[in-house]
């Protein structure tokens, strides 16, 4: 059992109780919602004749079904309006805060609460969504929850939750250039497998993880999921206090002093007993390409796809269905596989130092012939800090179009998708059957600047052969 950790420090502070059959009531420090997983919650308090305990606890956005290339109402998909029109009625009865479009806090709901400040070391996060694992980069312990738990937490401010066991994911050495918090996790998936972190908490450790910024730290957070894992984090450090000074809902004056000790305390003992270890070697680690339809089939740039004889027996049922569905072969190069559109955003790969790596790539160059590609901003945040560098001229004069903020092709609950059988370089977070909006659509993931490289050469390509024009 885990002692000691910063997840073990976050659970008991912010345990409420212990519950018949062994789970435990915690509270939720920070709630966030969005158009998509919040209605029927809505929906069933009301039925219950319950009110939202701590609406100031909650925060709103608009994200998944947004459009991005207009964001005139009504929007012209009557359901997407419907569930957008829904949200703000339901936080106006509520007393919510909603970062509605156009208020210059508007965007992918885990891109918006870091950069506004509301994501603090030593919180618990809990939001409808996944990817809430993004916020464990502040040293919160974060959690994707589903619709009914919605409910529970609007209701209650708290969850009923068994604890995790802890891993510590150790990454030592640096990087090398090209290669980043992308590829990384993407590397680690690809060792520990899509089930691996099953019923842990991943700890992001070691010196190549303290070297990482903010941003690189939440797409590292961000697929931590992906992995199996239920929550991933790294602990708190002066990287993650000199993103949060000055931010709107960050402490300030003689406030802020005293968060800093409290949150540099709440960080892992040097003793700290963790149930599992696992050390990776950061100057092992390339550029890695997704090749299959799971995070986990992921390639260097410079191998081939695997033969079934190479492969656990235990993968080699869903590596013959990702052979016929994505209509690669065992043997094939990653590099140089074609490709029809190239995306570059989401609440992985969606923030302005996302945008400035694939805007290194792509100055100066232009997309291949027949080849798609589109660039969307994380949030309305984001937009305007990379319009102000002129990063949207940078992709525009190669070609790529500049959106509006939203989740995008990163699920295609709106317009964006693919479509028939093409075949999406995308710096999203999931290569699932169907993920992209088309049944038979394909997806290999990789990082910003990989995708731009897919862009400008039509096809799958080592970003490290290319001269980059750094934008700042």
């Amino acid at each position: 059992m885990s002692s000691g950790t910063l997840y073990d420090k976050v659970w008991e502070l912010h345990r409420v109780d212990d519950l018949p059959g062994g789970s435990t009531q915690l509270l939720v420090g920070l709630h966030l919602i969005h158009e998509v997983t919040s209605p029927q919650a809505f929906a069933a308090l009301r039925d219950k004749g319950l009110t939202v305990r701590c609406p100031e606890r909650t925060v709103a956005t608009v994200d998944h079904i947004v459009p991005t290339t207009t964001q005139t109402r009504p929007f012209n998909d009557p359901l997407a309006e419907e569930m957008l029109s829904t949200l703000e009625r339901n936080c106006l009865e509520y007393g919510i805060q909603l970062n509605a479009i156009g208020s210059g806090r508007q965007g992918i709901v885990h891109v918006i609460a870091p950069e506004l400040g509301l994501t603090q070391p030593g919180m618990t996060v809990a939001c409808g969504d996944s990817h809430t694992s993004t916020h464990g980069a502040f040293g919160a312990i974060a959690f994707g929850i589903g619709t009914s738990q919605v409910r529970d937490v609007l209701a209650s401010q708290s969850l009923a939750m068994s604890k995790l066991k802890v891993r510590r994911i150790r990454v030592d050495g640096h990087l090398a250039k090209g290669v980043s918090a992308k590829d990384l996790i993407l590397h680690v998936i690809r060792t520990l497998g899509v089930k691996g972190g099953v019923g842990f908490a991943y700890e992001f450790a070691g010196t190549a993880i303290e070297a990482l910024s903010m941003e690189e730290r939440m797409t590292l957070c961000n697929m931590a999921i992906e992995g199996g894992a239920r929550c991933g984090y790294v602990n708190p450090d002066q990287i993650t206090f000199d993103y949060l000074r000055g931010r709107p809902h960050a402490p300030s004056g003689e406030f802020w002093d005293r968060a800093v000790q409290w949150w540099s305390s709440l960080a892992s003992d040097a003793d700290a007993v963790v149930d599992d270890e696992v050390v990776f070697d950061a100057a092992q680690i390339v550029p890695t390409v997704t090749w299959g339809i799971t995070p986990g089939q992921g390639l260097g740039i410079d191998e081939r796809i695997p033969s079934l004889d190479v492969l656990d027996p235990a993968d080699r049922p869903i590596a013959e269905e990702a052979y016929r569905y994505m209509d690669l072969q065992p043997g094939t190069a990653i590099a140089g596989v074609p490709v029809d559109v190239c995306f570059i955003g989401s609440c992985t790969n969606g923030r302005l130092s996302d945008l400035r790596a694939a805007a290194a790539v792509a100055r100066g160059r232009h997309i291949a012939d027949g080849i798609k590609a589109f660039v969307v901003p994380g949030s309305e945040q984001v937009a305007r800090a990379a319009e102000a560098e002129g990063l949207d001229r940078v992709f525009r004069a190669a070609g790529f179009e500049w959106r509006e903020p939203g989740c995008s092709m990163c699920l295609a609950m709106n317009p964006d998708r693919l479509e028939g059988r093409q075949i999406s370089a995308s710096s999203s977070n999931r290569n699932f059957k169907g993920r992209q909006g088309s049944a038979s659509g394909r997806t290999l993931l990789m990082s910003p600047a990989m995708v731009a490289a897919a862009a400008v050469h039509g096809q799958v390509t080592d970003v490290r052969g290319l001269s980059l024009h750094p934008t700042s």
